[in-house]
């Protein structure tokens, strides 16, 4: 592997060098210079790692990832400084969003185990073929909601404090007969665009509380989440569309949530105080989702009547290893506490993040490390194999202070967890 070394400290430059040939990572070389290096890789030169300095003459590290983006690569790249922590952090997050494969963001002096840690991480993520663009059209899409292509997988949500599987979060899938699976931000802004969205959501609902009453009746007491469009949310009938399908499905409304994202509520922000306030009124639970990621976040929480808070993944996911985010995630567990509404981590992938939320007595926990989504046909069985996983999550747990009354051991009755129920240790 060719690996480029990008540092105008020459000093810097020979330790790493000399760091990489004792853990045999390659064939090292270091440019003082950015245009250097970005030379190298516009000219086709197969480099399999570049570890780049954010403080560089003439070409800083911020210009030197936006070029790098531009050049199409597709190797790894590892941020280095001696600056902030968080302007490091800053960076990661700006090279990830270009679409490049960072392997990770390693401070001055870098220590022997990070670098074995990136060489690792860069061993296990081989670079992908970059996704093929795929176009679909209004027609293509109307067929598919007529004709039921249109499927629907569910992402468990359980209790930190005892580990009861409370519910699920439903996300639609395009089951495309010549692409496969496809995920909803292929087509869902263009149901938007076309004005199909109000059919797809009830396609999507519908579904959803069909699946509900299914598991109910089989003994498991979940609820179920289904995520609202705009559109939808401003959409005069919306209400009185769902208490229909509510009562056609025989599904009790507070077993029902409605996840808004925060962000797309400062569109029409008069249209859907009226619409969530009828739905409140018929005894739907409403979620506001990606919290932290949008304007006015206060501003809905004192408005809108909302029941759970949903913490982002991206704030979540990173709260082990960035103090920031990790500062963020209790800044919005305590305002869901104050607030009475029930927190919930989105993106807990890992054990360490898992134990981490645990100990701060968040509510609930959707990610990786619980379950990804999965058709409706496949949730019992993942139930019983989440049982055996169970005991050793919540083992050091103090009992909480409320316990969902399941039909059967470990599941959550979502009847149970009113408007002000709060998960804490």
């Amino acid at each position: 592997m060719n690996i480029l070394i990008v540092d105008d400290d020459p000093i810097l430059c020979k330790i790493l060098a000399n760091q990489l040939t004792v853990l045999g990572a390659g064939r090292v070389s270091c440019h003082a210079w950015a245009r250097d290096a970005l030379a190298r890789v516009a000219r086709g030169e197969a480099i399999g790692l570049i570890f780049l300095d954010l403080r560089m003459p003439e070409v800083d590290g911020i210009e030197f990832v936006r070029e790098l983006a531009r050049s199409g690569y597709r190797g790894g790249l590892v941020l280095i400084s001696g600056e902030d922590p968080r302007i490091l952090r800053t960076a990661e997050r700006l090279a990830q969003a270009h679409r490049l494969r960072v392997l990770g963001a390693l401070s001055k002096p870098i220590r022997p185990e990070g670098l074995r840690e990136v060489l690792d991480r860069h061993a296990r993520c081989a670079p992908e073929a970059p996704p093929a663009d795929r176009v679909f059209y209004p027609e293509q899409l109307r067929r598919a909601i007529a004709s039921g292509e249109l499927v629907n997988h569910y992402q468990p949500t359980v209790s930190l404090a005892t580990g009861a599987v409370i519910g699920v979060e439903t996300l639609v899938r395009w089951n495309h007969p010549s692409e496969g699976l496809v995920p909803p931000d292929a087509f869902v802004p263009l149901a938007e665009a076309c004005g199909v969205i109000d059919e797809l959501t009830q396609g999507v609902l519908r579904t959803a509380l069909r699946d509900a009453r299914r598991w109910h009746d089989a003994g498991y007491g979940l609820q179920v989440a289904v995520n609202v469009s705009m559109e939808s949310l401003v959409a005069l009938d919306f209400p009185d569309m769902v208490r229909d399908e509510l009562a056609a499905s025989g599904v009790p409304p507070e077993r029902l949530v409605l996840e808004i994202t925060e962000s797309r509520l400062a569109q029409d922000f008069v249209a859907a105080l009226e619409i969530v306030a009828r739905l409140r009124l018929k005894h739907i639970m409403l979620s506001i989702d990606d919290f932290g990621t949008g304007y006015s976040s206060l501003t809905k929480l004192r408005d809108i009547p909302f029941n759970e808070l949903k913490i982002d993944r991206s704030f979540v996911s990173e709260a082990c290893e960035d103090r920031t985010s990790c500062a963020i995630v209790d800044a919005n567990l305590r305002l869901a506490r104050s607030l009475g509404l029930r927190s919930v981590a989105e993106g807990v992938d890992t054990r360490a993040v898992w134990d981490m939320l645990q100990a701060r007595g968040c509510g609930l926990a959707q990610g990786w490390f619980v379950a990804p989504a999965m058709p409706a046909c496949e949730l019992p069985e993942w139930i019983a194999e989440w049982e055996l996983r169970r005991p050793d999550l919540v083992a050091a747990v103090q009992e909480p202070c409320w316990k969902p009354q399941g039909q059967r051991a470990g599941i959550g009755n979502a009847s149970a967890l009113t408007d002000t129920s709060v998960a804490t240790r």
